[in-house]
């Protein structure tokens, strides 16, 4: 049967082109054709440029191909990029205006791993500036973007450029970032997957940062499955990212190997109850979470309900480490040629959207990374409250025998554009970023006003296979994902 761009998962389009019904030229191109048709004339503005050389990169990739098959299990996949994710052929600026013509002369590891893997850098997307903003997606750069299932509200932050894309249609695979919520937020107001996975996974290096001691690359997709195949090619050791050389990791295998309909059976979900309680959440939010504990014990899984983590009121209240200024001005000492070599020039120049002014001052103000005692980007395995809130999590979820941690990620629904001030209910940034464990997001159906929400896992460090296996069950037995069609 023919795929549709809609529905198309990586598994289907290599089957297509495997039969000679596709090539992935014609694939990138109708990519870029519907964003030229699509992004700007609705006003989404999810994308910031497109890569001039896309249909060429497909070209040689299916010349490639009719000669020997594959080069990678991406091969030939149009791939879109969160905007801080460094390549050597695009300029990168972190939604900054100030790095509006930043470009350097190598790829961050992961697009390495990518294009290793055969994928095509079709595309980057918008982003909100330096990833400050969890609750929208603006910048100096390219503006507003807007969520594609209702234009009159926000994608979430800060990778809210690269979700709508992919909602929208506009590539296969998209690669965020996420310091505090900024795969996971985004994801759940756009019916995607997206996933935080634990911090060293994958590596860091050429993502411009926002705070090291949090942030790391994930994948956002349309499936769980792309979202294994996704994290399978990109997460790898890199001696330039130290944390990724730390610990054991369980071979790429296993997360497609997770893949399996029947996951839910026997699986022990621990509901924290405690992250949406009823005076705090949208009433439609809370029935459609409900109904999400429904489907899970149908499809085999126990609850723990409520899951409680002792002291956990005292573990979460745990202060932000902005640590911005250090590990910025760290980066631009070691990149190539970048316009500016601090963030105090950068903000000298005034080239940043006005609403982030006082974001700015208070990182320059910040003496976060300076009072660090130890390597910037370790703080998951050094910072003593942190440690605790980890512990005490790791060793609730261990008494009750668990297998993951749920809750909605959002307990109300995206807000409209320029509304700060509305409840939000965001729990991705409580426990995952200060632990170092993985946490996944998988559409948990649509209000009754067609807006899309999110189921959240949270899992030990490095049980991403056990969070796929989770999620994928769940997704196979609900289908809750629907896709954006064309305008609003």
């Amino acid at each position: 049967m023919p795929f549709t761009l809609e529905h198309a998962t990586v598994a289907q389009l290599h089957t297509a082109m495997a039969n000679s019904r596709l090539t992935s030229r014609r694939l990138t191109q109708a990519y870029l054709a519907r964003i030229t048709q699509y992004d700007q004339s609705t006003g989404l503005n999810a994308i910031v440029l497109t890569h001039p050389d896309a249909l060429e990169q497909a070209a040689r990739l299916d010349n490639g191909f009719s000669q020997g098959g594959c080069i990678g299990p991406l091969h030939g996949i149009p791939v879109i990029l969160k905007d801080n994710c460094t390549t050597f052929d695009l300029p990168t600026s972190a939604g900054s205006d100030a790095l509006r013509s930043f470009q350097t002369a190598t790829d961050a590891f992961v697009v390495q791993r990518l294009r290793a893997a055969g994928a095509v850098i079709m595309a980057k997307a918008n982003m909100a500036e330096w990833a400050f903003s969890p609750y929208e997606t603006v910048s100096s750069r390219a503006g507003t973007t807007r969520n594609a299932y209702d234009l009159s509200r926000v994608p979430a932050g800060s990778s809210g450029g690269t979700a709508a894309a992919i909602a929208a249609n506009f590539g296969v695979l998209g690669l965020g970032t996420d310091t505090g919520n900024s795969i996971r937020g985004p994801a759940a107001h756009l019916c995607l997957v997206g996933l935080r996975p634990s911090l060293g996974v994958c590596s860091r290096s050429g993502i411009i940062p926002l705070y090291r001691d949090y942030d790391t690359v994930g994948p956002l997709t349309r499936t769980v499955a792309d979202t294994a195949r996704l994290l399978a090619v990109i997460a790898a050791p890199d001696p330039d990212d130290p944390l990724t050389l730390i610990g054991d990791r369980p071979p790429n295998t296993t997360y497609l190997e997770a893949l399996t309909p029947h996951g839910l059976r026997g699986a022990r979900l621990g509901v924290l109850r405690v992250l949406s309680p009823i005076h705090a959440v949208d009433s439609e939010i809370l029935a459609l979470f409900e109904r999400a504990l429904y489907d899970l014990t149908a499809n085999g899984a126990t609850l723990i309900d409520p899951f409680t983590i002792p002291d956990f009121a005292q573990h979460r209240c745990i202060e932000w480490i902005d640590t911005l200024q250090q590990d910025l001005n760290a980066y631009l000492a070691a990149a190539d040629n970048p316009p500016y070599h601090s963030l105090q020039a950068i903000y000298a120049s005034g080239r940043y959207a006005p609403r982030i002014k006082q974001r700015l001052e208070q990182s320059l103000a910040s003496t976060a990374g300076r009072q660090r005692s130890y390597p910037p980007g370790m703080g998951v395995h050094h910072h003593p409250q942190r440690r605790a809130l980890h512990a005490a999590v790791t060793t609730a979820m261990d008494s009750a025998e668990v297998d993951a941690l749920i809750y909605p990620s959002w307990n109300y629904p995206p807000r409209k554009i320029d509304d700060l001030h509305s409840p939000h209910g965001n729990n991705s940034p409580i426990i995952a970023p200060h632990t170092g464990q993985p946490a996944i997001t998988v559409p948990m159906g649509f209000t009754p006003q067609g807006l899309p929400t999110g189921l959240q896992w949270l899992g030990r460090r490095c049980a991403e296979a056990t969070l796929i296996r989770l999620a994928y069950a769940y997704e196979q037995a609900t289908q809750h994902r629907m896709s954006y069609v064309g305008t609003q």
